[in-house]
């Protein structure tokens, strides 16, 4: 085995801040990361069927916050206590219902989404500028995966220029300047941190 296997992954920004994490406190960063996600799908531009919201930028930055796991399990948390009717999905919905809305796949896919800013986080992508970029605009297109055939099986679409026009086209453009505000904050971020230690 090489000491490369060895050797502990970077931390991420929660590990820095809370540096002796224990199962509470990983909870109550979930459940912030969830509360954090939900109050920034309130920030939104509407649109049918699905709208533009703050969520993405959410995703990511609880994503690389928290890391794989409890990024991953807060956007779980979020989507399952969504359902149970907590209102915080966009425009204040809430509800069982909500899993045949067309935006629903969006939702599902912002779990490996935030898994995936976890992962590049703990590679240390999130500290380098071009890094950070490149992890969170792959992290930006995950939900589109899971989103856009769910959006197009809810609402019956076939027509492929229909589809992208409901559910890509609008979002790129958003799309990337989330993912730059996300790369430009955390490099920001860690420097605050190495000057405060």
């Amino acid at each position: 085995m090489s000491t490369a296997a060895l050797s502990p992954r970077p931390q991420v920004i929660a590990d820095r801040l809370l540096p002796r994490s224990s199962v509470l406190t990983d909870v109550a960063l979930v459940a912030t990361g969830a509360a954090v996600v939900g109050a920034m799908a309130q920030v939104i531009i509407p649109m049918w069927p699905v709208p533009i919201t703050g969520q993405t930028l959410a995703v990511m930055l609880v994503g690389g916050a928290l890391g794989i796991r409890r990024g991953a399990a807060a956007l779980g948390v979020y989507m399952a206590v969504g359902l149970l009717g907590v209102p915080w999905f966009a425009e204040a919905n809430g509800g069982a219902a909500m899993a045949l809305a067309p935006s629903f796949g969006y939702i599902l896919g912002f779990i490996p989404a935030a898994a995936l800013a976890g992962w590049c986080a703990e590679r240390a992508w999130d500290r380098r500028p071009l890094l950070a970029m490149a992890g969170f605009l792959l992290a930006t297109a995950v939900p589109f995966v899971v989103g856009v055939p769910f959006m197009a099986a809810v609402l019956g679409l076939t027509d492929l220029a229909t589809i992208a026009a409901y559910g890509i086209t609008p979002f790129i453009v958003p799309g990337i300047i989330k993912a730059a505000i996300a790369a430009a904050l955390f490099p920001v971020a860690w420097r605050l941190l190495r000057t405060r230690a």
